[in-house]
């Protein structure tokens, strides 16, 4: 009977040996993994990013593929609310890609940043620098064809300057369209020259000239800048210069399509559009756009690597182009 019970408790350390090899085995093996997934991530430099708002902070990590995660915050008088007073790695070490980057951010002294006004109605507008402990000073009117009546339509200082507490920030306030006899210039960036025509024929008194660029990402007879600025008041000494796209690239390249549809709700929003390259970024898309209003515009492939989508100012959506 004991002879039995030997061989059972051999056989039984038998197994417990064999999971325990299997379990060193695969612990091995998934550290093995792990470690050549991360030595195959190509090592970056990490950006410095103490000093940035959250929003700048966040676009630097992204183009260097890294992550960012809050930590905390802590009252810094010298330092401007919402602005990285500490990062860990610090700037100027090598990582690899997808390393998390921790943050503490200030919560604030004597500084602040002017938030974004522009699209929202002056009530809003005047909530939200209270709460930035911001001042709302002289408010005029101007007529537009972009903004309804009462929405903030510019702002000065501008959004993101770095100011003192309880700063006067004036706005102009859309008085809503223009009477008649009054010509504002329209917004024509990113549309064909061709509707830029139509609309002289309708005004012939305005004087203009076309300005040609021919290195640009945008397609032939692209508007890719104005001047003067839109919702600008017109008069017969004005000259309108338009600059559009002479690209004569291939008409076969291959093109990227950036469709963007905003919500149903709220009032006019400002959407902007950022292509990312290793050149260097270059703005696509600027203007302010009606609840449910569709964006659609193609560039080429191969001008960039990803596009950032902005909606007053807030980074929403970040797309690799494929």
């Amino acid at each position: 009977m004991n002879k039995d019970i030997l061989l059972n408790y051999k056989y039984f350390l038998k197994i417990i040996g064999v999971i325990l090899a299997l379990s060193f085995f695969s612990y091995f093996m998934i550290n093995w993994a792990i470690e050549s997934v991360v030595h195959s991530r190509k090592e970056v430099i990490v950006p410095d990013i103490k000093g940035k708002s959250a929003l700048t902070a966040l676009s630097l990590l992204s183009e260097n593929n890294l992550a960012m995660q809050i930590q905390g915050f802590e009252f810094d008088s010298s330092v401007p609310v919402g602005t990285v007073l500490r990062q860990n790695p610090q700037s100027g070490i090598n990582v690899r890609e997808g390393r998390i980057i921790k943050v503490i951010f200030s919560q604030g002294g004597e500084s602040v940043f002017v938030p974004n006004l522009i699209g929202m109605p002056i009530r809003n507008a005047e909530l939200l620098l209270r709460q930035r402990q911001l001042i709302l000073g002289e408010v005029t009117e101007s007529y537009s064809m972009k903004f309804d009546k009462g929405i903030v339509m510019y702002q000065e200082p501008k959004v993101d300057s770095q100011v003192s507490k309880n700063t006067y920030v004036n706005l102009i306030v859309s008085a809503g369209n223009p009477p008649k006899g009054v010509i504002l210039m329209p917004d024509f960036r990113q549309k064909k020259i061709s509707e830029f025509y139509k609309w002289v024929e309708s005004n012939p008194k305005i004087k203009y000239r076309i300005e040609r660029e021919s290195k640009t990402i945008f397609p032939k007879e692209t508007i890719i800048d104005q001047k003067p600025e839109y919702d600008t008041q017109l008069s017969e000494d004005t000259e309108v210069v338009v600059t559009i796209s002479d690209n004569d690239a291939d008409k076969n390249i291959e093109e990227y399509k950036i469709v963007y549809n905003l919500s149903q709700s709220g009032s006019q929003r400002n959407v902007r559009i950022v292509a990312i390259s290793k050149t260097g970024d270059k703005e696509i898309f600027n203007a302010l756009r009606d609840p449910g209003s569709k964006i659609e515009i193609s560039i080429p492939k191969s001008s960039a690597e990803k596009i950032r989508i902005f909606v007053n100012g807030i980074l929403i959506e970040e797309r690799q182009v494929k």
